[in-house]
Protein backbone atom coordinates (compact mmCIF):
# COMPACT_ATOMS: atom_id res chain seq x y z
CA UNK A 1 0.00 0.00 0.00
CA UNK A 2 1.15 3.55 -1.06
CA UNK A 3 -0.20 4.58 2.52
CA UNK A 4 -0.88 3.42 6.00
CA UNK A 5 -3.97 1.05 6.16
CA UNK A 6 -3.65 -0.48 9.88
CA UNK A 7 -7.24 -0.54 10.72
CA UNK A 8 -8.56 1.34 7.61
CA UNK A 9 -12.08 -0.11 5.75
CA UNK A 10 -11.79 -2.17 3.19
CA UNK A 11 -10.72 -0.69 -0.04
CA UNK A 12 -11.96 -2.65 -3.26
CA UNK A 13 -11.56 -2.29 -7.03
CA UNK A 14 -13.42 -3.37 -9.88
CA UNK A 15 -12.10 -4.26 -13.16
CA UNK A 16 -14.18 -3.67 -15.89
CA UNK A 17 -13.34 -6.29 -18.89
CA UNK A 18 -16.41 -7.74 -19.98
CA UNK A 19 -16.62 -5.30 -23.49
CA UNK A 20 -16.38 -7.45 -26.80
CA UNK A 21 -13.30 -5.93 -28.20
CA UNK A 22 -14.94 -5.04 -31.29
CA UNK A 23 -12.55 -1.94 -32.00
CA UNK A 24 -9.28 -4.07 -30.80
CA UNK A 25 -9.36 -5.71 -34.00
CA UNK A 26 -8.21 -9.07 -32.49
CA UNK A 27 -8.81 -11.51 -29.60
CA UNK A 28 -9.99 -10.80 -26.11
CA UNK A 29 -8.10 -7.50 -25.33
CA UNK A 30 -8.60 -8.16 -21.36
CA UNK A 31 -6.13 -11.32 -22.34
CA UNK A 32 -3.90 -9.18 -24.51
CA UNK A 33 -0.06 -9.90 -23.85
CA UNK A 34 1.30 -6.55 -22.99
CA UNK A 35 5.21 -6.97 -22.17
CA UNK A 36 4.35 -10.88 -21.95
CA UNK A 37 1.34 -10.11 -19.43
CA UNK A 38 -1.86 -10.45 -20.31
CA UNK A 39 -3.23 -6.64 -20.42
CA UNK A 40 -6.07 -7.52 -17.48
CA UNK A 41 -3.26 -8.56 -14.90
CA UNK A 42 -1.41 -5.83 -15.74
CA UNK A 43 -4.48 -3.09 -14.19
CA UNK A 44 -4.57 -5.86 -11.49
CA UNK A 45 -1.03 -5.62 -10.45
CA UNK A 46 -1.34 -1.80 -10.04
CA UNK A 47 -4.26 -1.87 -7.61
CA UNK A 48 -3.15 -4.02 -5.70
CA UNK A 49 -0.68 -2.03 -4.30
CA UNK A 50 -3.63 0.08 -2.72
CA UNK A 51 -6.76 -1.99 -2.45
CA UNK A 52 -7.76 -5.13 -0.71
CA UNK A 53 -9.54 -7.11 -2.91
CA UNK A 54 -10.21 -7.09 -6.70
CA UNK A 55 -13.08 -8.10 -8.49
CA UNK A 56 -13.55 -8.71 -12.62
CA UNK A 57 -16.73 -8.94 -14.35
CA UNK A 58 -17.06 -10.21 -17.42
CA UNK A 59 -18.94 -12.95 -19.98
CA UNK A 60 -18.46 -16.54 -19.20
CA UNK A 61 -16.49 -17.28 -22.12
CA UNK A 62 -13.61 -15.23 -20.85
CA UNK A 63 -14.10 -16.55 -17.15
CA UNK A 64 -11.39 -19.53 -17.58
CA UNK A 65 -8.49 -17.47 -19.72
CA UNK A 66 -8.64 -14.73 -17.07
CA UNK A 67 -8.33 -16.61 -13.94
CA UNK A 68 -5.50 -18.31 -15.50
CA UNK A 69 -3.90 -14.66 -16.20
CA UNK A 70 -4.63 -13.64 -12.51
CA UNK A 71 -2.95 -17.02 -10.60
CA UNK A 72 -0.64 -15.60 -8.10
CA UNK A 73 -1.86 -12.26 -7.99
CA UNK A 74 -0.43 -10.46 -4.83
CA UNK A 75 -4.08 -9.03 -3.87
CA UNK A 76 -7.34 -11.49 -3.61
CA UNK A 77 -9.31 -11.69 -6.96
CA UNK A 78 -12.57 -12.84 -8.18
CA UNK A 79 -13.39 -13.43 -11.24
CA UNK A 80 -17.02 -12.76 -11.93
CA UNK A 81 -19.69 -13.35 -14.55
CA UNK A 82 -21.88 -10.44 -15.28
CA UNK A 83 -25.73 -10.71 -13.66
CA UNK A 84 -27.02 -8.56 -16.45
CA UNK A 85 -24.40 -9.60 -19.86
CA UNK A 86 -24.59 -6.87 -22.80
CA UNK A 87 -25.40 -4.01 -21.14
CA UNK A 88 -22.34 -2.22 -21.41
CA UNK A 89 -19.95 -1.07 -18.66
CA UNK A 90 -22.94 -0.11 -15.99
CA UNK A 91 -23.77 -3.90 -16.22
CA UNK A 92 -20.48 -4.77 -14.90
CA UNK A 93 -20.49 -2.19 -12.81
CA UNK A 94 -23.68 -3.42 -11.22
CA UNK A 95 -21.84 -6.99 -11.15
CA UNK A 96 -18.90 -6.18 -9.45
CA UNK A 97 -20.08 -3.66 -6.72
CA UNK A 98 -22.85 -6.36 -6.04
CA UNK A 99 -19.92 -8.76 -5.79
CA UNK A 100 -17.86 -7.41 -2.82
CA UNK A 101 -17.58 -6.57 0.61
CA UNK A 102 -15.69 -3.49 0.22
CA UNK A 103 -17.60 0.01 1.72
CA UNK A 104 -15.51 1.69 -1.29
CA UNK A 105 -14.02 0.43 -4.68
CA UNK A 106 -11.68 1.74 -7.47
CA UNK A 107 -13.17 1.43 -10.70
CA UNK A 108 -11.28 1.27 -13.79
CA UNK A 109 -11.17 -1.00 -17.12
CA UNK A 110 -9.12 -3.81 -18.25
CA UNK A 111 -7.12 -1.80 -20.70
CA UNK A 112 -5.59 0.94 -18.46
CA UNK A 113 -2.15 -0.51 -17.83
CA UNK A 114 -0.44 2.40 -16.84
CA UNK A 115 -3.04 3.15 -14.28
CA UNK A 116 -1.31 5.57 -11.36
CA UNK A 117 -1.67 3.03 -7.97
CA UNK A 118 -0.44 6.52 -5.54
CA UNK A 119 -3.62 8.49 -7.53
CA UNK A 120 -5.90 5.68 -6.76
CA UNK A 121 -4.53 5.73 -2.93
CA UNK A 122 -5.27 9.74 -3.12
CA UNK A 123 -8.86 9.13 -5.11
CA UNK A 124 -9.78 7.04 -2.33
CA UNK A 125 -8.52 9.67 0.37
CA UNK A 126 -10.32 12.35 -1.47
CA UNK A 127 -14.11 10.31 -1.30
CA UNK A 128 -13.74 10.52 2.67
CA UNK A 129 -17.28 11.40 3.74
CA UNK A 130 -19.00 11.03 -0.20
CA UNK A 131 -19.77 8.79 -2.20
CA UNK A 132 -16.99 8.74 -4.02
CA UNK A 133 -14.66 10.63 -6.31
CA UNK A 134 -14.31 11.44 -9.76
CA UNK A 135 -11.42 12.57 -11.93
CA UNK A 136 -11.57 15.54 -14.40
CA UNK A 137 -9.21 15.47 -17.51
CA UNK A 138 -8.92 16.89 -20.71
CA UNK A 139 -11.91 18.41 -20.03
CA UNK A 140 -14.06 15.55 -19.10
CA UNK A 141 -15.38 12.95 -15.73
CA UNK A 142 -13.40 10.32 -16.24
CA UNK A 143 -15.73 7.55 -14.80
CA UNK A 144 -12.86 4.79 -15.19
CA UNK A 145 -10.12 5.55 -12.89
CA UNK A 146 -12.75 6.61 -10.00
CA UNK A 147 -13.65 5.65 -6.79
CA UNK A 148 -16.92 5.49 -5.61
CA UNK A 149 -19.29 4.04 -2.56
CA UNK A 150 -20.74 0.37 -3.06
CA UNK A 151 -23.97 0.40 -2.21
CA UNK A 152 -24.82 4.06 -3.64
CA UNK A 153 -23.60 2.98 -7.15
CA UNK A 154 -25.07 -0.54 -7.42
CA UNK A 155 -28.77 1.14 -6.46
CA UNK A 156 -27.90 3.74 -9.10
CA UNK A 157 -26.83 1.07 -11.64
CA UNK A 158 -30.14 -0.70 -10.97
CA UNK A 159 -32.40 2.21 -11.45
CA UNK A 160 -30.26 3.45 -14.69
CA UNK A 161 -30.68 -0.18 -16.64
CA UNK A 162 -34.62 -0.33 -15.70
CA UNK A 163 -35.38 3.20 -16.59
CA UNK A 164 -32.78 1.90 -20.43
CA UNK A 165 -29.67 3.91 -19.33
CA UNK A 166 -26.65 2.53 -19.83
CA UNK A 167 -24.04 5.39 -20.37
CA UNK A 168 -21.70 4.94 -17.63
CA UNK A 169 -21.55 9.09 -16.81
CA UNK A 170 -24.74 8.98 -16.53
CA UNK A 171 -24.79 6.32 -13.76
CA UNK A 172 -21.84 8.96 -12.40
CA UNK A 173 -23.98 11.97 -12.10
CA UNK A 174 -26.27 10.47 -10.33
CA UNK A 175 -24.44 8.87 -7.49
CA UNK A 176 -23.35 12.68 -7.24
CA UNK A 177 -19.33 11.54 -6.17
CA UNK A 178 -17.02 14.60 -5.61
CA UNK A 179 -15.64 15.73 -8.71
CA UNK A 180 -11.92 16.12 -8.26
CA UNK A 181 -11.00 19.30 -10.66
CA UNK A 182 -8.36 19.45 -13.69
CA UNK A 183 -5.79 21.20 -12.48
CA UNK A 184 -5.58 19.11 -9.29
CA UNK A 185 -5.42 15.85 -11.45
CA UNK A 186 -2.75 17.10 -13.23
CA UNK A 187 -0.37 17.77 -9.92
CA UNK A 188 -0.96 14.70 -8.42
CA UNK A 189 -0.47 12.50 -11.90
CA UNK A 190 -0.27 12.40 -15.39
CA UNK A 191 -1.97 11.44 -18.67
CA UNK A 192 -0.72 7.76 -19.32
CA UNK A 193 -3.71 6.95 -15.93
CA UNK A 194 -6.58 7.37 -18.18
CA UNK A 195 -5.03 5.84 -21.66
CA UNK A 196 -7.30 3.02 -23.00
CA UNK A 197 -6.13 0.32 -25.29
CA UNK A 198 -8.50 0.38 -27.57
CA UNK A 199 -6.81 -0.71 -30.72
CA UNK A 200 -3.51 -3.28 -31.73
CA UNK A 201 -2.13 0.50 -32.19
CA UNK A 202 -2.39 1.28 -29.16
CA UNK A 203 -1.16 -2.03 -27.68
CA UNK A 204 2.39 -1.38 -29.77
CA UNK A 205 2.60 2.13 -28.54
CA UNK A 206 2.70 1.21 -25.03
CA UNK A 207 4.84 -1.71 -25.49
CA UNK A 208 7.86 -0.88 -23.18
CA UNK A 209 6.28 1.66 -21.29
CA UNK A 210 4.63 0.14 -18.57
CA UNK A 211 7.18 -1.24 -16.44
CA UNK A 212 8.82 1.83 -16.93
CA UNK A 213 6.42 3.89 -15.41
Amino acid sequence: MTGSRDDAPARGAVVLAGGHSTRFGGPDKALAELDGVAMVRHVVDRLAAVVDSVVVPCREPQVAGIRRALVGSPVETAVVVDDVPDRGPVGGLLTGVRATDAPMVAVAGCDMPRLDPEFVDWLFAESAGATGAVPVFDGERQPLCAVYRSTVTGATCLRSLAAGKRRLRDVVASVGPAVVPEETVRDRTTAATFENVNSQADLTVVEGQVTAD
